[in-house]
């Protein structure tokens, strides 16, 4: 465990806006009042590409969650740095919540008549995080100049952002790529020395984020049914559901645990930020993105049980569960430095399962994905469970040790 706080005699008061002020791993209810904004934005994600099932409307929803994740993500970062409840961070984080607000408001017509008033509430929010930042890092030179690269990184992709509202359609759409690039490659181009996180706090909040887009998907699927309980509606949600458990065994039965135990285990510093931010920053983005994507299948599976999908639905259904396991893969390969080549396998023949999607039922396309999932698992669990029962009963003996 990494300790950020210094001891303070009891007379002398803590000072609010510190780098050391985060002192435990639990992460406090007002993070996860701040996630709650992050649903609805995720769910307006979801909704965009729904309204418009092409592949323009993917790419639009895509770069959106992208600008998003990485808004999240700074938060993640600094809530391992400062105590949010503490002070006015707390006021600081009702502020940014009400700005991620409006940028999830803004989200359905962010690049049409709403463009402006995105990218400003979402430069709003941005600014709000480097400012904390920059507080928070007194006293604290390392932090502070690695404080400094991000605000350049991210005064670069926001303005870039900002002035792509004045563009529109492919131009518009490369400026949001190139700044999404830029912005997300700042922390990798300007090092990671100076960073500071409490690793189990960190993993716990990815987690969480994890959660919270496997959540997004069980609501595609009442919006989906509108209303509908019959045969196959239940099927279908049964198998639906069904394959969001396989996708929450798949991370959270082992794949999280070894993952946090991996990060608290490397030297702080350099080494500890470098997997931090490639493990979690970077790799998670590809898993939510695939959950994401396999919201927009389950909507149309279920607004189509009997019809196939079209192809954009198709590859959502199919590729968004492959991207999903891919970014497991990546991240395997990250903290461990070995393939994973069920899960590899797995990836290839649902996203080989798109173009047959287009021939055959919804409904069957939902089973054969569901089923291939969980045989997975089957194998995954019965070939590697004396390892994992030690793997979750150190973790469970760590959790309820005595302080």
């Amino acid at each position: 465990m990494i300790c950020l706080t210094r001891d303070v005699p009891p007379h002398v008061p803590r000072p609010h806006l510190n780098a050391t002020l985060r002192e435990t791993e639990t992460v406090t209810p007002l993070e996860l009042f701040y996630d709650l904004i992050f649903v609805l934005a995720v769910t307006e994600c979801t909704a965009l590409m729904a309204a418009d099932p092409t592949w323009h409307g993917v790419a639009q929803g895509m770069l959106v969650l992208s600008l998003l994740w990485w808004a999240w993500v700074g938060y993640a970062w600094l809530t391992s740095v400062v105590d949010p409840e503490e002070g006015t961070v707390r006021f600081a984080m009702f502020m940014a919540m009400a700005a991620t607000l409006v940028v999830a408001l803004c989200i359905p017509r962010a690049f049409d008549d709403l463009a402006l008033q995105f990218a400003l509430a979402y430069a709003f929010v941005r600014a709000g995080q480097i400012l904390l930042f920059v507080v928070g890092s007194r006293g604290d030179p390392n932090l502070r100049s690695s404080v400094m690269g991000l605000a350049m990184s991210s005064a670069i992709g926001v303005g870039i952002i900002v002035g792509s509202t004045f563009a529109d359609g492919a131009l518009q759409g490369s400026l949001w790529v190139l700044a999404i690039v830029l912005d997300i490659g700042g922390p990798y181009l300007f090092g990671a020395e100076g960073w500071k996180l409490v690793p189990r706090h960190f993993a716990e909040r990815h987690g969480l984020i994890v959660l919270i887009a496997l959540g997004e998907s069980i609501v595609a699927i009442g919006v989906g049914a509108d209303g509908k309980v019959d045969g196959g509606v239940i099927t279908a949600v049964v198998l639906a559901l069904g394959l969001i458990a396989g996708l929450w065994w798949s991370y959270f039965d082992v794949v999280a645990i070894v993952a946090a135990d991996r990060l608290e285990a490397q030297p702080v510093g350099r080494r500890q930020n470098e997997m931090a931010r490639d493990s979690y920053s970077y790799l998670h983005l590809p898993m939510v993105a695939g959950i994401v994507l396999l919201a927009l299948g389950l909507k149309k599976t279920l607004a189509h049980l009997g019809e196939p999908l079209a192809l954009v639905p198709a590859a959502a259904l199919c590729g968004g569960v492959g991207l999903y396991y891919l970014a497991h893969i990546g991240v395997r390969l990250r903290n461990i430095g070995s393939l994973n080549r069920e899960r590899l396998a797995l990836a290839g023949l649902v996203g080989a399962l798109t173009p047959v999607a287009r021939h055959i039922p919804a409904l069957a396309t939902l089973g054969v994905v569901t089923g291939l999932v969980w045989l997975v698992i089957a194998n995954e669990t019965l070939r590697n469970n004396e390892w994992r029962q030690e793997i979750r009963h150190a973790a469970h003996r760590a959790e309820h040790a005595p302080d």
